[in-house]
């Protein structure tokens, strides 16, 4: 692979042109073909809040291109501090969360690449509160919603409060914190109608990806399965952004975090989280929170990637570029230790709703890269917590205290709950014994050479491949999982009403693969495919990543799931516990299903009671289920709309589905045909063997994809 030194940045594209609805007038593109729309005709000049007009509101201002965000950057500061206070006192991204808190424990010492005991210390347990959310609905919305979603872990360490931010997805929409306002903007509901709410299917946010070709390959992972958890015990989670490691010398390593499930990834389908919004608007809360309460404690693991400068140098892509990832194949992960969430919160507003979280928060020996999104986020966080949560001692509040010695010399302010002894709040001092000081074995930065480049607002040339990334991604999906894709792109730009919209996305789209575009246009039904914008760099045929995909590392498991056994009056007791018995082997839950609450009297007389009701307890809450009936219930419930869609949906959601003669009655009401998947209750090493995955293969007999 050749060195980036050696890669002469990419040239100026043509402006773009889509059409002449798009009327651009001036618009041109940056180094790293980022699009620039000038002022003129109707677009008054882009000013701060001062009335100084912006030259260029893409980029930050950076000592050199690769070189870190300069705090002189008033426009920078100021869009951000604005953008942070939008919103009081719920918060502006990542406003619906689930928290619960857990242990961290190393399993394999970094001790080589880091001081950081947290990661040198094997066997030692850290305390941790973990928060999982949705990015785009406000506290109110709903869990299942096709979004990115927040998996954000404090460590509570000996040497202070480690926040390690990341999301369920590797990589970000854009490349530089100065367009985080305009992407969460044009997500958010639009500004004059207040619709639409947690979701992306509008024209706004593709208006903007329309623009934007750095965001592709992050919506290939939105539009993919990866925005449709299972539940939250069961997605992986990622730092997204290339940290440092110092040892005690001062030498650096970089690190990418990775969590990953116990459980494996599992995804739910497209129609399947729009029904789970209907049958439970808490679905991955109430998930979370039964798996706790129940011992089935969720865990992770965490693995890094480590590389060190000159490897990074040799990569065919920018790793401070937060749309870009590491392949695994390139840098394989080491696994390093464990997460388990073993308690849910006390209160739920007191702790999740309270809880904080700054990258910047960080303990010595773990320091930052220069990623310009990261070095945004830095100030970000911190500033929308003193807005939030009430000013700047909201690290007093209890859920975000460090459970270390702490002391300092800063004093009083809004929501002041400490009392700081002593005379002295001020240093250098020599009036008070006692008072705090520095140590040299605290944090310090580590050492980075500057880039020998001159400060000004610039992109790196080594950020201008937007496509091969997302074309990767794509290519290395399984065909259900392209077909997805697909489909998901579909509907996302049929909800979009404005026509040049439409045609630029498909035009990005031929970059990243033409099959795709051909695909996404005939569901839209263009006739002809849109020109491919100008591409700063030619995409390059990266080779399949197989740690892309869902389905091909999905567990070969039915740990942590659940089954849904329906039932009524005359349904048999022993084919019941057969059922019953094999599933919780299996380590899954057995979720009794009856028309009423009160349960069945099964053919041998006894009372059966019921987890829950059949109008309010769906198949889509299920992983699989069984159906035991009478032959007379079998016909009743064939009359029973709820009945008829619990198994139509467990059908079109592909899940195994176990019966009986009496149940074969509901399943042919509901239009179920033979399937493997489609298992006699009496065969239950079957039924647990189907209940396993999904029914792959089924697809194409229950739906249309793209």
């Amino acid at each position: 692979m050749a060195s980036r030194k050696s890669t002469a940045r990419p040239k100026s594209a043509k402006p773009d042109a889509t059409g002449p609805a798009r009327s651009r007038g001036s618009d041109r593109r940056g180094n790293g073909d980022e699009l620039h729309q000038s002022a003129g005709g109707r677009h008054p000049v882009l000013t701060t809040n001062q009335g100084v007009p912006l030259s260029d509101n893409q980029n930050s201002l950076r000592a050199g291109e690769r070189g870190p965000s300069l705090l002189e950057d008033f426009i920078l500061r100021e869009k951000i501090t604005h953008f942070d206070h939008e919103r009081i006192p719920e918060r502006i991204v990542h406003a619906r969360g689930s928290g619960a808190h857990g242990y961290f424990e190393l399993t394999r010492s970094l001790k080589k690449y880091t001081r950081a005991r947290v990661l040198t210390e094997v066997g030692k347990r850290t305390p941790v509160f973990a928060r999982f959310s949705t990015v785009a609905g406000g506290a109110g919305s709903v869990d299942t919603p096709r979004d990115v979603r927040g998996f954000a872990v404090k460590f509570y360490t000996d040497e202070g409060n480690w926040d390690l931010v990341g999301n369920n997805i590797p990589v970000f929409f854009i490349q530089d914190a100065m367009k985080f306002p305009d992407v969460v903007h044009s997500v958010k509901m639009e500004p004059d109608r207040g619709f639409p709410q947690a979701g992306s299917a509008h024209d706004t946010f593709w208006d903007f990806v329309s623009l934007s070709p750095e965001t592709m390959h992050m919506v290939m992972w939105a539009m993919s399965d990866r925005t449709l958890p299972r539940s939250l015990r069961m997605m992986e989670g990622f730092g997204v952004h290339s940290f440092r490691l110092v040892d005690d010398k001062g030498r650096s390593t970089f690190a990418k975090f990775h969590w990953r499930p116990k459980l494996g990834i599992q995804s739910t389908l497209w129609d399947e989280a729009m029904k789970l919004q209907a049958a439970d608007n808490d679905f991955h809360r109430r998930d979370l929170f039964e798996a706790i309460q129940s011992g089935n404690f969720p865990e992770w693991e965490l693995a890094v990637q480590l590389f060190t400068e000159e490897e990074a140098e040799a990569f065919p892509f920018d790793h401070l570029d937060a749309t870009k990832l590491v392949p695994e194949e390139l840098v394989p992960l080491t696994v390093v230790g464990r997460m388990v969430l073993d308690r849910w919160p006390d209160n739920f507003f007191a702790e999740t709703e309270q809880v904080a979280f700054c990258p910047s928060h960080v303990v010595p020996g773990i320091d930052f890269s220069n990623d310009p999104l990261l070095q945004g986020r830095l100030f970000s966080y911190l500033d929308t917590q003193l807005s939030r949560l009430g000013g700047p001692n909201f690290h007093q509040i209890p859920i975000n205290a460090p459970r270390c010695p702490f002391a300092n010399l800063q004093r009083d302010g809004h929501m002041q709950m400490a009392v700081p002894k002593g005379r002295v709040n001020y240093e250098p001092s020599s009036l008070q014994g006692d008072s705090p000081r520095a140590t040299p074995g605290g944090f310090a930065s580590h050492a980075t050479p500057l880039d020998d480049g001159a400060k000004g607002r610039v992109r790196a040339g080594s950020f201008a491949d937007h496509y091969s990334q997302a074309r990767q991604f794509y290519r290395s999906q399984s065909a259900p999982e392209q077909a997805h894709i697909a489909s998901a792109l579909v509907f996302e730009l049929s909800k979009v009403g404005t026509a040049h919209v439409r045609e630029a996305i498909v035009g990005h789209l031929r970059h990243v693969d033409p099959a795709l575009a051909r695909r996404v246009a005939d569901g839209l039904g263009m006739t002809a495919l849109p020109p491919a914008p100008p591409a700063a760099v030619k995409p390059q045929d990266l080779p399949p990543s197989p740690a892309l995909q869902i389905i091909a590392r999905m567990k070969d498991t039915l740990q942590g799931r659940s089954v849904g056994i329906l039932i009524d009056d005359g349904s048999d007791a022993a084919a019941l516990k057969a059922v019953r018995t094999a599933v919780e082997s299996a380590g899954a839950t057995a979720v009794i299903v009856a028309p009423r609450l009160g349960g069945a009297r099964l053919d041998g007389g006894r009372q059966q009671a019921a987890d829950g009701q059949l109008a309010g307890t769906p198949s889509t809450v299920f992983d699989a289920v069984a159906i035991l009936l009478s032959e007379e219930a079998g016909k009743r419930l064939a009359r029973e709309a709820a009945a008829v869609d619990f198994v139509r949906d467990a059908w079109g959601h592909l899940k195994a589905i176990a019966t009986d003669d009496g149940g074969r009655l509901l399943l042919k009401a509901g239009g179920v045909g033979k399937d493997a998947g489609v298992v006699d209750a009496g065969d239950t090493r079957a039924f647990i063997k189907a209940a396993r995955t999904r029914q792959w293969a089924r697809e194409p007999k229950v739906r249309t994809l793209a």
